[in-house]
């Protein structure tokens, strides 16, 4: 969905914190957009507490090629309620903090200028709204809150029709992609690809196709044309399922073959920008050097990234696994924790003991995961959904399930994340941290997940957010980590594999505070282990 009239509201804001939610008089710094108070390239270093309110003001010239378009205000994400006016005039809200909204300003723009004002509050856990691993008071798995602006904000232009959205779906085996467009306004829309049109909705033939897959991450670009509007996309052919082997073994395929995941874990945080990356080059380095490990895929945990991202996964050909950001109340170590142990799996319908009791914040986790899903959908590298993770927050995991899979049926879902499994879906997922791995086949016939597993700590000093060494089992040496690292995979994963395993999912790509056992440390400075040992080391075959 690129255009040539936009531009990037990033950069100097000004701001400030409130008890109440009457517009301050004064601002009293700036802060720079898009890295929330608490960070530190905000230059703010102050954290929005519980019933106060973060303000951002600034004062937008609107260029002149912009006069007599349609102007979109987009926010690319905003933990986790705000209110916007422009011009002293209400332009819209939204509640959720991981994923973005747009507004129409046309209407509200004075002598080409545009005074906006955004009112974010943010009670990370008391509202009972998704949070991810925020928490107010840190420690261990659990991170430094963040609040506010914390993605890309930027203005497009747009005709008076104009391309809202687009949902893109490959059929990869009729060689053909199914391509419609959300329209605004009375115009038809157009696709123009391998230099035919097609009047949208179509399905297009794309003959002689090369598989998008990891080691060939082939990208198709085409245009879309509605009245005056053009806008520039692209897709990619290839195929997620869950089916038998040869052998008649359950596996993950793409592209109709058996494909093993060879994952990570990523929790995208930063020791400067908490849930934002500080440059572009940084989510490059990340992914590059996940890739240059080799490993294939990523599971995004427990967040949700900016586009950008997923497009950079897209083209470098990282699969990704996309969690869902969890909410609820407060977590019953019982419950989140001890299956880890126990392996005892419980029916998430009783609300309280999962946290879940207030209905209103279980209506906004549905409503927010369905808009994950649509909001994601066209990003060819995602290939599973993840909505719930070790029972943190889980309810109605089968009929999330469901939900999910009304709206994509395209892909697989790991519809609990490690345990208290309700025996649905294609796919069971289980997390091994202090015990060895065995495999072991599911009785009802679904892939076998190894959603997380190693966590193995190593301590590099000078890059450490602490003094804190969380880890499941510490090495002192790079050198033992390695070594370690590679039994790992060569004595349980790759049997396991020839078993039967579809997936496994290290934990993790980078240290996040107190946690050291990442592959890099918190900052990225140092990669605890070189990428063509890493590789050599999780080699479990074809």
């Amino acid at each position: 969905m690129a255009r040539a009239d936009w531009m990037n509201l990033n950069g100097p804001w000004d701001y400030a914190i409130t008890a109440g939610t009457r517009q301050p008089a004064e601002y009293e710094g700036s802060i720079l957009v898009p890295f929330s108070p608490e960070a530190e390239l905000s230059g703010v270093g102050r954290s929005l507490k519980s019933g106060e309110c973060l303000w951002y003001h600034r004062q937008v010239l609107i260029p002149a090629q912009f006069s007599g378009k349609r102007l979109l205000l987009h926010f690319g994400a905003v933990d986790q309620a705000a209110t916007v006016w422009v011009n002293d005039r209400q332009a819209g809200s939204h509640v959720g903090g991981y994923l973005p909204f747009t507004l129409e300003i046309t209407d509200l723009i004075e002598n080409g200028v545009a005074d906006i004002v955004v009112r974010v509050t943010d009670d990370t856990e008391k509202s009972g709204l998704s949070r991810g691993k925020q928490r107010t008071k840190r420690g261990g798995i659990w991170y430094t809150p963040q609040s506010g602006i914390w993605q890309t904000v930027w203005m497009e232009a747009v005709p008076e029709s104009y391309v809202k959205n687009l949902l893109i779906i490959p059929d990869f085996d009729s060689a053909a992609v199914e391509i419609s467009a959300e329209i605004v306004g009375d115009e038809l829309a157009y696709a123009q690809f391998n230099g035919q049109s097609y009047l949208l909705p179509a399905l297009i033939p794309v003959p002689d196709f090369e598989p998008w897959c990891p080691e060939n991450p082939k990208l198709y670009g085409f245009t879309v044309t509605c009245g005056e509007d053009l806008v520039q996309s692209y897709f990619a052919m290839r195929k997620f399922s869950a089916e038998k082997d040869e052998k008649g073994v359950p596996r993950l395929f793409l592209n109709n073959r058996p494909y093993f995941h060879n994952g990570l874990l990523d929790q995208g945080y930063w020791p400067d920008g908490l849930y934002t990356a500080p440059t572009d080059e940084a989510m490059i380095h990340d992914i590059s050097t996940a890739k240059a490990m080799g490993f294939n895929m990523l599971r995004k945990h427990i967040k949700v990234e900016p586009l950008r991202w997923y497009y950079h996964c897209d083209r470098y050909g990282m699969l990704v696994w996309q969690d869902m950001p969890c909410g609820g109340g407060k977590y019953n170590p019982l419950i989140v924790s001890a299956p880890l142990v126990t392996n005892i799996h419980l029916r998430d319908t009783a609300y309280w003991l999962f946290g879940r009791s207030d209905s209103k914040a279980r209506a906004q986790f549905k409503a927010e995961l369905g808009a994950m899903v649509n909001h994601l959908y066209n990003c060819p590298c995602i290939a599973m959904w993840v909505p719930f993770n070790e029972g943190w927050g889980q309810f109605n995991a089968a009929k999330m399930h469901d939900y999910v899979r009304a709206i994509d049926p395209t892909r697989t879902i790991d519809h609990a994340s490690g345990w208290h499994d309700q025996g649905v879906g294609q796919v069971v997922s289980c997390h091994v941290y202090f015990r060895k791995y065995a495999f072991k086949a599911d009785k009802k016939g679904r892939a076998v997940l190894l959603s997380e597993f190693g966590g193995y700590n190593h301590h590099v000093s000078g890059h450490c957010f602490n003094n804190k060494n969380f880890g499941y089992k510490n090495f002192e040496t790079p050198a033992q980590l390695e070594i370690a690292i590679e039994e790992l995979y060569q004595r349980q994963i790759g049997p396991a594999k020839m078993e039967g395993l579809a997936a496994a999912v290290y934990t993790q790509l980078s240290d996040v505070e107190d946690e050291l056992n990442g592959l890099m440390t918190y900052d990225r400075k140092v990669v605890k282990i070189a990428p063509e040992s890493m590789r050599k080391a999780i080699d479990v075959g074809e």
